[in-house]
């Protein structure tokens, strides 16, 4: 039997999403299909605004509908500390547990020489030159990326960095109530809060 092209291009489209295989496209394809066309057309929009309507903030990365973001706008949260975090998922995590009332900075994304993505890659650099600007009144840096190897090795080397510059910043790093390997996004509002509140010296 010939599948309808219409079909097809969904399928392969859905294949390319993190997480999904082949059957798990085809069942949202095929779910797809007997949703109201109204519905459809919402969701049709919802992708089609999903990054005309957004905006990566020039301070920390994160995304949001203006520059800069909500959070970095905000006069009540605490300016003088960055949690560092590989993605903007992470910050959702952690805003989630409403513990932490300091400002962020997102790499989107890990060293991970595996896959060819160095410090270059993501963003370190403009981490750095937030530390060293000459109005910054950063006095802790928080590093909060995963507890997996390729999360490790960017943090150690983000703090070499900033040891490296003589920046006079307190350096800490996530600690306990994380498990090795886990991912942020998947952690619940105990375990990061528990994370947040026993963060060692680096």
């Amino acid at each position: 039997m010939r599948i309808p092209k219409a079909i097809q291009n969904l399928v392969e489209s859905f294949e390319k999403l993190p997480g999904v295989g082949p059957k798990t496209a085809q069942r949202l394809t095929f779910y797809l299909l007997h949703v109201p066309q109204g519905e459809l057309d919402r969701f049709a929009d919802s992708v089609q605004s999903l990054k005309k309507d957004t905006i990566l903030c020039s301070q920390c990365f994160m995304i949001d509908e203006s520059d800069p973001c909500s959070i970095c706008e905000d006069t009540q949260r605490e300016h003088s500390v960055i949690c560092v975090v590989e993605q903007p998922l992470d910050v959702l995590a952690i805003e989630k547990g409403r513990s932490f009332r300091g400002i962020y900075h997102v790499l989107h994304g890990r060293i991970d020489p595996l896959n060819n993505i160095g410090p270059d890659e993501i963003y370190i650099a403009p981490l750095i030159s937030r530390l060293k600007s000459k109005n910054s009144k950063i006095k802790e840096i928080i590093l909060a990326t995963n507890p997996t190897m390729e999360g490790e090795a960017t943090a150690m080397y983000i703090a070499k960095q900033i040891k490296g510059q003589d920046l006079r910043v307190k350096i800490t790093r996530i600690g306990r109530g994380l498990p090795v390997g886990a991912d942020l996004e998947y952690a619940d509002d105990t375990t990061l809060q528990r994370a947040m509140e026993g963060r060692d010296e680096y």
